[in-house]
């Protein structure tokens, strides 16, 4: 009795053990394979249990009855039970390959993923030093313009007063030019004048000349003679006019010619016969 007391006990330590299931890592992300393999272990522990049970009952009739039957059926029992724990064995050894490999995916994807949040970060770094960097740039950039640019209008400054200092003094020639211009022709008119007044002058000498003197008016004058010494006087006036002008030229004006200039007054009386 006391050797199937400690086989029973045996028979339980040995359901115990095989109802312990291996530690798996709780993670959010469990691959199909340690999934799988987990499944396998599961349902070998369950067969190996029910093996261990059946193989207490074969070895309760050996001891109850020990016949040979029994003691047939409680070997097979346990050449069966052997078989099931190498398949308890080999499904937690294929759920230890599962999950080191579930281990190197889970690493990966770790990797992964840090390397996607220092690609954010580094993102993110880059775009504050690129907005400082263009800022920067933007005020360097600025200052070389307006420098470029004030160098420019100084040069257009020069420029431009080169262009008012040439046509200043181009106005000024213009206007020098337009005043010797006037004086040139004033001076002309002034000689033409002059010599006018000149011509004026000897034609009143050489009139006064030839005339003996203006005759005193009588009273008892008739109408007509009037009538005839305003007719000489509008000729004398026409042919000082119609004179022929000549070009003005230096010294002493030419003498009057043979012919007779009327003279301004009364005629002279006719000889009575």
């Amino acid at each position: 009795m006391a050797r199937v007391a400690k086989k029973k006990a045996g028979a339980k330590k040995a359901k115990t053990a095989a109802r312990k299931k291996p530690a798996v890592k709780s993670t959010a992300g469990v691959s199909p394979a340690v999934t799988k393999a987990q499944k396998a272990v599961d349902s070998a522990a369950k067969a190996m249990d029910a093996q261990l049970d059946r193989v207490g009952k074969a070895r309760a009739r050996v001891q109850k009855s020990g016949t040979p039957a029994a003691k047939k059926a409680l070997t097979s029992a346990n050449a069966k039970l052997k078989d099931q724990r190498a398949k308890v064995a080999e499904a937690k050894l294929q759920l230890a390959k599962a999950n080191a490999m579930d281990s190197v995916r889970q690493a990966e994807e770790s990797a992964k993923q840090k390397v996607t949040e220092v690609a954010e970060k580094l993102s993110s770094k880059a775009e504050k030093e690129f907005e400082k960097a263009v800022k920067a740039f933007e005020s360097r950039w600025k200052k070389a313009r307006e420098k470029a640019d004030t160098k420019k209008v100084k040069a257009a400054e020069k420029k431009a007063e080169a262009k008012v200092k040439s046509a200043a003094k181009k106005a000024s020639a213009k206007m020098k030019m337009l005043e010797k211009k006037a004086a040139a022709k004033a001076k002309a008119e002034a000689k033409k004048a002059a010599k006018k007044a000149k011509t004026k002058k000897a034609v009143k000498k050489s009139a006064a000349k030839k005339a003996p003197g203006r005759p005193k008016k009588s009273p008892g004058r008739p109408k007509k003679s009037a009538a005839k010494k305003t007719a000489a006087r509008k000729a004398a006036t026409k042919k000082v006019k119609s004179a022929p002008k000549k070009s003005a030229r230096r010294g002493r004006p030419p003498k009057a010619g043979t012919k007779t200039v009327a003279r301004r007054g009364r005629p002279p009386k006719k000889a009575s016969s």
